[in-house]
């Protein structure tokens, strides 16, 4: 028992102890990168919520805060989301590394692919929001209240909670590409059922444009049309990552047909 034991330690499997004792170090310095990704976003987090406040300033908004500890809440938060943000692609790769002795050469590859179109997509989405969807909306937002003789002062808090969800909500929706072909990967989703639900889908589309955007058509369409674009890349997508997965199964099969 002991000599298989060695055996099977010197052909590079790992005991259970070994996979908990690498969870363990993974998770330690997941851990520790978030922590010092946290004190550096709160030593930018003055610069960064300025940043955000310039945004809502160039279109005429005003700013206050309505408690004392508001503007430090924002601070600590600002931090914690950088770190996310900072921290989010090592988690991704150390799962990544600690799943990848058991995956095949080509699981390796998608995943990785996987991995790093994921963060490249979520970024995209915050880019996105941040350049063109967020100043547009509070251009709207503002000049609909110009009709009512009220001063828009916002509190810094809601303001900075609002951008918060707005990015959030186009980071998840840019990711649509990448989860959609792990789907189909997984045999969970279809690119045919894509396809006939095209129509469908662009009907979703708008309505779900409709309720995160103001009520106006210029801004759904803004949201929709980046949306549909992605829909038709994921078809796209799908479409060409099932063509190779297609083709090892059939060299599977072939070489399973000639054996004798």
């Amino acid at each position: 028992m002991k000599r298989k034991t060695e055996r099977k330690q010197a052909e590079g499997e790992m005991t259970l102890s070994g996979h908990l004792t690498e969870l363990r170090n993974r998770i330690i310095v997941i851990v520790v990168v978030l922590v010092i990704a946290m004190f550096i976003g709160l030593g930018q987090a003055e610069k960064i919520v300025s940043a955000l406040l310039d945004i809502g300033r160039a279109k005429g908004y005003q700013f206050v805060y309505l408690a004392p500890q508001e503007m430090l809440i924002q601070f600590f938060s600002i931090s914690l989301i950088f770190a996310a943000l900072i921290g989010l692609p090592l988690i991704f790769y150390e799962a990544y590394a600690f799943m990848s002795p058991g995956l095949r050469k080509s699981e390796k590859l998608f995943f990785l692919l996987a991995i790093i179109f994921g963060i490249v997509f979520g970024f995209l989405g915050i880019l996105f929001a941040y350049k063109v969807l967020i100043p547009f909306m509070l251009y709207f937002l503002l000049d609909m209240s110009k009709g009512v003789s009220v001063a828009a002062a916002i509190s810094v808090g809601n303001y900075i909670s609002f951008l918060m969800t707005i990015f959030i909500i186009f980071a998840v929706i840019f990711e649509f590409p990448v989860v959609t072909v792990l789907l189909t990967q997984m045999g969970i989703l279809k690119v045919e059922w894509m396809k006939k639900a095209r129509k469908v889908m662009i009907v979703v589309i708008f309505i779900m444009a409709a309720i995160v955007t103001p009520p106006d058509v210029v801004s759904q369409v803004m949201v929709a049309l980046p949306m549909i674009l992605l829909y038709e890349l994921s078809v796209i997508l799908c479409t060409i990552f099932g063509v190779f997965k297609k083709k090892p199964a059939e060299e599977s099969s072939e070489d399973g047909d000639g054996e004798v």
